[in-house]
This record gives C-alpha cells, structure tokens and sequence, in this order.
C-alpha cells in the first residue's frame, strides 16, 4: 500500500514537473522578445537622436562660420575705418595750419591798409600844419616862431606808417635784430596808434623765434593788458600758451590755451589751441577765461 502511494505521488511529482516546464519556457521566450523589442525600439531612438543631433551641428557649424565670417568682415571694416580717420584727421591739421597762414596773411594785409590810411592821416596833418605855417598876408612872416636860440629843432622819426612798414618787412625777412629796433621805436614814439598792439606782438615772435621763451611771455602780456582790444590779442595769448608750454609750465599753458578757447570760440588762433590741448590730452573748454595775463 505505502509503496503504491509512493509510486502515485512520485508519478504526481513527474507529470507535474512535465506539465510546467512548457509554461515557464513560454514565459522565458515571451519575456526575451519583450527585451529584443525594447532594445530595437532604444537604436531607433539613439539613430534618431544621433541623426537629430548631427543636423544641428550642422547648422551651428553653418552659424559660427557664418560668424567668424561676418567679425571677420566687420574687423576688416573697422581697419579702414581708422585708416580713414587718421587720414581725415592728418588733413584736418593741414588745413588748419594752412588757414592759420591765410589768417596770418590777413591779418597782415590789414595792418598794412591801416598803415596807408594812417598815412594819409598825417598827409592831411601835414598840409593843415603847411597851411598855417604860410606867411600871414602883409608881413611876410610865417605864422609860427623858430625855436628859441635859432636852433635847428630835433630829429624826427619816420612817419608812423613807414617805420611800422619797415619793421613788418624785416621781420618777414627774417631780420630779427633790424625789425625789433624799429618796433620798438615805433612804441617810443607812436605808442597811442591802432597799431602800437601789433608791433607789440612782433616784438614777441621776434624773442620767440630767437628762443627767448621768457620775454616773449612778457611781451604778448604786454599786448593782452595794454592792447586788449587789438586784432592781435587772440594771436597774442595763443603763442603765449605755446612759450609757456615750450618752457615747461604745463598748467599755465593749458589755462592760457583754454582762456583763449572760450574768448574767441570761433577763431583760427582757438582751432590751433584745441589742437595743440588734444595733443595734449586734456579738455579744450574751460568754466570762464582766466582773468588775469599776469
């Protein structure tokens, strides 16, 4: 009895084993295709993905050369440009030179045409002074006495136009130590005239053109405080910001050149003192003019 239910259970055991190993083979196979499709689902995913990513380096390759192209250009660009401004700028100071020397001239030419009416002045004086020193109707006598003693009176100087006209021809001759005795004694003896300010100011640019930094400096104050309404003021206290800067007084030179500035904003001599301060470095403007020359 023991033996046949030995002998049923083992047969139990046997078909039951028989029985589920199909099943867990059949799992096992569904499971391995589940995997198979999976991992073909994630390459198609990575291709996709790889192929999405390598068309966008692409256009970011695109763009960036696209870039580097346009900085290139705009680099190449900028170049010229700055070749231009140096070359419009390097014109720009040749023009303004050469208008100081058309200023120059002119200003020349005037002092020149008020010397011919000066001139004509003292010719007018003179045949008005003849004209009294006629003889008076019925005497025979001048209408004026000789000097006292019979002494032949003084020698005079040149007339006002003429010694003036002959410094300014030998200064612009170069003849420096002629041209500053004649200025100078135009000042002794025609000290009052329109033009005492101008040969004032020649007598400046002769010390400045000798190196006399120093009385230069005192003769164009001597223009700014005797002479300040004179068409040579400007002139004046520009080249005496120049001395003062050639001698090394920095400061003064910058306040002389930006007084100049902001009293005579459109004139030739205040383009030359914005250029001089820009190489400089500094502001060409000040708050007001410096009130003093001294």
């Amino acid at each position: 009895m023991k033996k046949n239910i030995v002998t049923v259970l083992f047969a139990f055991v046997v078909v039951t084993a028989i029985s589920t190993r199909p099943a867990a083979a059949a799992d096992t196979k569904s499971q391995l295709i589940q995997i198979q499709t999976q991992l073909q689902i994630m390459q198609d995913n990575m291709t996709q993905m790889k192929q999405s990513f390598d068309e966008r380096m692409g256009v970011m390759k695109d763009l960036v050369t696209q870039q580097t192209d346009s900085v290139n250009k705009l680099n190449t660009a900028v170049q010229n440009l700055q070749k231009t401004v140096g070359q419009e700028t390097n014109d720009a100071g040749s023009k303004v030179d050469q208008i100081s020397g058309q200023v120059q001239a002119l200003h020349d030419a005037v002092d020149e045409l008020k010397a011919r009416l000066a001139k004509v002045s003292d010719q007018l004086k003179d045949i008005q002074s003849s004209q009294q020193n006629m003889p008076a109707p019925g005497t025979g006598q001048p209408g004026t006495a000789q000097p006292a003693g019979g002494n032949p009176a003084a020698p005079q100087a040149p007339p006002p136009e003429t010694l003036y006209n002959d410094g300014l021809r030998d200064f612009n001759a170069a003849k420096y130590d002629l041209a500053s005795q004649e200025f100078t004694q135009y000042l002794q003896v025609y000290g009052n005239t329109d033009l005492a300010g101008n040969a004032q100011f020649y007598l400046g640019e002769i010390q400045y053109h000798q190196g006399n930094l120093q009385a230069a400096v005192l003769s164009y104050n001597k223009v700014l405080d005797q002479y300040p309404g004179g068409n040579k003021a400007a002139a004046a206290q520009l080249k005496k910001g120049f001395a003062l800067l050639d001698l090394g007084q920095k400061s003064q030179g910058v306040q002389e050149l930006r007084s100049l500035v902001a009293r005579y904003p459109k004139s030739a001599e205040a383009l030359q003192a914005r250029e001089r301060l820009n190489k400089l470095g500094v502001a060409g403007t000040t708050s007001r003019p410096s009130p003093s020359h001294r």
